[in-house]
């Protein structure tokens, strides 16, 4: 892991770091040492590691619990090349959109075909950012909204060091499988007139969380108008799961 560089704001580090040809973000208190819980967040589709939910996020679940967290960007999103199979995934689901079809199918495909790279990076970047001393080994949360909720799903399910996680605005459809493998802990967020997922799905993928311990959220609004008010929900939900 290399870090580029680090700026401090408020009582919060931020180091941007490469690791391979991952490019990251890691948000830690000023003067961290010891280990603490380590939260990572997905960006939303074409969003990147410091979009302005994911950095307003970041900096309060370190300013106000205490933690580490970490970004990624997604394969082929951020700094990151795009390959040829997700250029003609993203032409479809655009044309899609514009046509007023359900995107629904096409969003699931862009998913399914990031999530192998993404879960196997995710994994890899955990073990990574661990070894540092001002992080340490300590339980791992993940949020991931949208998108990020797509690529964290398939990651609950694989990676057991992920003890909770803050999920939502997306559906059931190419991650029934995965779902049904999730077992840990899950907040899940859904907005009541969202433009982009259908109400029923989101409902669905929801259900299909084999977790016994989850919550739903569900709240006026179009995708994306998470009120902020669910950060601070976010910030107890971290806190009562990853001490």
């Amino acid at each position: 892991m290399r870090f580029t560089s680090q700026t401090s704001l408020d009582g919060v580090s931020e180091q941007i770091f490469t690791f391979g040809d991952i490019p990251g973000v890691l948000w830690t208190p000023e003067h961290a040492v010891g280990p603490r819980p380590l939260i990572l967040m997905g960006h939303g589709g074409r969003q990147h590691k410091k979009a302005p939910g994911i950095l307003a996020g970041a900096r309060r679940f370190v300013a106000e619990g205490g933690f580490a967290v970490a970004a990624i960007d997604a394969p082929n999103h951020g700094d990151r090349p795009k390959d040829e199979e997700f250029d003609r995934i993203a032409g479809e689901l655009r044309a899609g959109m514009a046509a007023g079809q359900d995107p629904s199918m096409l969003v699931a495909a862009m998913h399914a075909h990031l999530a192998g790279q993404a879960v196997a990076e995710w994994q890899a970047v955990i073990t990574a950012v661990q070894e540092l001393d001002h992080v340490g080994v300590g339980p791992v949360g993940y949020w991931g909204m949208s998108m990020g909720c797509g690529l964290g799903v398939p990651l609950l399910a694989a990676e057991p060091r992920v003890r909770a996680a803050v999920l939502g605005l997306l559906g059931l459809h190419g991650l029934a499988e995965s779902a049904a493998g999730v077992t840990v802990p899950v907040l899940f967020l859904l907005q009541w007139e969202d433009n982009l997922v259908p109400r029923d799905q989101g409902l669905a993928l929801f259900d299909a969380l084999a977790s016994t311990d989850k919550t739903l959220h569900a709240n006026p609004g179009k995708h994306g108008e998470i009120p902020e008010f669910e950060t601070d929900s976010s910030l107890r939900f971290f806190a009562r799961h990853l001490g």
